[in-house]
């Protein structure tokens, strides 16, 4: 009986010594995927056309970086109070990060400063909230572009030396550029400003007041908008008279085009739209990961189309659009 039983150890030594030896290793763990980062963007507001391509830009940048979500969300129309509840709604969602666009920079310090003490980096675009402390700003240099817009209109005034501006008080990047609009009338001293209308960021208020202030002065020389209002709205430039008035104003977003080719409006200064959401993304991607911007005020430059230099700039725009 010994044999039969020293002869099954054997086996049984022999099988699990060609089963331990066989063994296949045991794969290799696999890398944890990225984090999804989860940016809110907020523009001031859903019915002003130019933050549109802002939210296109901030997908597209969300998408070539691959681990990041967009959170878009605004009031529908312009509204501080709205968008400060917003703002502090993503603070107790602790988002990975917060771009704004701010309808009034001031009123909203506070809170960008308690986002930023809860550990979410915030960066502005367009409007800045430079009292902040926010990481950094993406847009124009809005009072030197003021200081554009009121330079040409001075050059295309005739005879009549009026201009009328319009503005929307309390949003830090209009308060500049009314700031850089004055400042080079200044130096022109034939020139009156005969009235300072505050169309409350709403485009169809801008309607109602260029009616009622071409009726007041009909012989205005010309108006300057340091927002682009009354070329979002095909019809409101229409009581204005090319051969009497001209017409000067921000942004260059459809229609504005068309209404310049109309001979309504002579000057416009466009912005970096698609900028403001890509830019803002990959700003606040790069402090995630570490590095933060070597400036905190990132100048995007302007672009100056006359009816001249029109029909490259669609050129130009059908491109981004395309991208």
């Amino acid at each position: 009986m010994k044999r039969p039983l020293a002869a099954l150890g054997l086996l049984a030594l022999a099988a699990v010594t060609w089963s331990c030896g066989s063994k296949e290793p045991a794969p290799a763990p696999e890398a944890a995927a990225p984090k999804k980062l989860r940016f809110a963007v907020l523009p001031k507001s859903l019915d002003i056309p130019v933050f549109n391509y802002a939210k296109i830009g901030a997908e597209r940048q969300a998408k070539a970086l691959g681990n990041v979500e967009v959170i878009w969300r605004a009031a529908e129309t312009a509204d501080q109070l709205k968008q400060k509840e917003i703002l502090e709604s993503f603070i107790s969602q602790r988002v990975d990060g917060i771009a704004i666009s701010t309808t009034n920079g001031d009123f909203l310090t506070e809170t960008i400063d308690r986002a930023v003490a809860a550990g979410i980096p915030v960066v502005t675009w367009d409007s800045d909230a430079p009292k902040s402390k926010r990481a950094a700003y993406y847009g124009v240099d809005d009072f030197a572009a003021g200081q554009v817009l009121g330079e040409e209109t001075v050059k295309m005034l005739g005879p009549k030396k009026t201009v009328a501006i319009i503005t929307s008080l309390g949003a830090y990047n209009l308060q500049r550029r009314l700031e850089g609009v004055q400042d080079s009338l200044k130096k022109h001293p034939e020139v009156k400003v005969v009235e300072v209308f505050d169309i409350k960021e709403d485009s169809v208020r801008c309607v109602e007041v260029i009616a009622t202030a071409t009726n007041k002065y009909p012989d205005l020389g010309a108006w300057i908008s340091v927002g682009g209002w009354p070329v979002f709205t095909r019809n409101a430039l229409d009581p204005v008279d090319p051969k009497k008035t001209k017409f000067a104003s921000f942004d260059t977003i459809p229609p504005a085009p068309d209404v310049m080719r109309s001979g309504k409006v002579q000057l416009l200064i466009g912005q970096k739209y698609f900028g403001w959401g890509s830019e803002s993304v990959k700003l606040l991607a790069d402090i995630k990961a570490g590095k933060m911007p070597e400036k905190t005020i990132i100048d995007s430059g302007v672009d100056i189309v006359t009816p001249a230099s029109l029909d490259q700039y669609v050129a130009d725009w059908a491109k981004l659009e395309k991208e």
